[in-house]
């Protein structure tokens, strides 16, 4: 079929193309043979008058109309999916729906765990893959290798819709020996004891540093780094150790291992996590449900 002279069957594959940035990978995703697909290719880059693709070394890089025409495409083939091919009544009951969520692994041990299982009893034959986070959450998103990101609020999109998920405190866990005296955490202790931390890519390895040192000027004795907020405990656990934790992660964790959790001794800005997706998927009456049961957690 053509729309304006295009073959809109070119629209797919321009989409696989401008994603994968290789040719083979692209053919692999569409079934397609790579002359098939290369073919195709020739007949974008004739119809839009760009090479839209342009080979440097081993890799396709898009030209400046390509990057142009990326999200355009993506967004154009959201909404079919969103708004034509999934406009059947939605009933949970009997939906086999899949999705895909960003998020971190303690999002997913204090909040997400439970939304999904109240999913699960409702709609048992829908499927989520969960993903790790990823250092271009946002990118993920517009390509739509993700329906959902849930991430803290720095770090989503001002493009696509969102709303806040929950609000969490941190607080200072060790393990029981870790200190003689009583009392609350004094700021020096916290400075001289030996921390663990969680650190993540290069992009976002340093937040909470980053924040400490602007604020207080000092830098903490960092003697381990994980980078899996679900470990961090355990490493804890029998050590002369400190962490700064989530509070409903310590409130989690701190039983199953004997830790003690205290006050943090510095004023530490509450994380504020939030579920956002792409606004193509606004009409997906799927997608809205499944964000209106885990956003029963706020009520919990």
């Amino acid at each position: 079929m053509r729309f304006k002279g295009l073959d809109l069957n070119l629209i797919v594959v321009l989409d696989r193309l401008l994603t994968e940035q290789n040719v083979s990978r692209a053919s692999d995703q569409l079934h397609l043979s790579q002359s098939a697909t290369s073919a195709a290719l020739a007949r974008l880059r004739e119809y839009f008058g760009d090479q839209l693709l342009t080979q440097i070394g081993r890799r396709m890089v898009p030209t400046p109309r390509g990057l142009e025409l990326g999200p355009a495409v993506r967004a154009v083939l959201m909404q079919i999916d969103a708004r034509v091919l999934n406009r059947e009544a939605f009933d949970p009951a009997i939906s086999n729906r899949s999705f895909r969520i960003m998020a971190s692994d303690y999002v997913s041990l204090v909040a997400l765990r439970h939304g999904l299982a109240r999913i699960s009893a409702m709609a048992p034959a829908m499927t989520f893959t969960i993903t790790p986070g990823d250092e271009t959450p946002a990118r993920m998103l517009e390509r739509g290798d993700v329906d959902l990101l849930i991430m803290p609020d720095r770090f989503v999109s001002e493009l696509h819709p969102s709303i806040e998920y929950f609000r969490d405190r941190y607080v200072c866990v060790a393990d029981p020996d870790f200190r003689q005296s009583g009392g609350d955490l004094t700021f020096d202790e916290f400075l001289s004891k030996p921390h663990a931390v969680v650190r993540f890519s290069q992009g976002r390895q340093l937040t909470f540093e980053d924040w400490f040192l602007e604020r207080y000027g000092h830098a903490r004795r960092i003697e381990l780094i994980t980078t899996s907020y679900a470990s961090l405990p355990y490493l804890i656990a029998g050590s002369r150790r400190l962490a700064t934790l989530h509070e409903r992660h310590a409130d989690l964790a701190a039983p199953m291992l004997g830790l003690a959790v205290m006050p943090c001794p510095v004023e530490i800005p509450p994380i504020r996590e939030v579920i956002q997706w792409h606004s193509a998927m606004d009409g997906d009456d799927a997608l809205e449900w499944v964000r209106s049961m885990l956003l029963m957690e706020r009520t919990e």
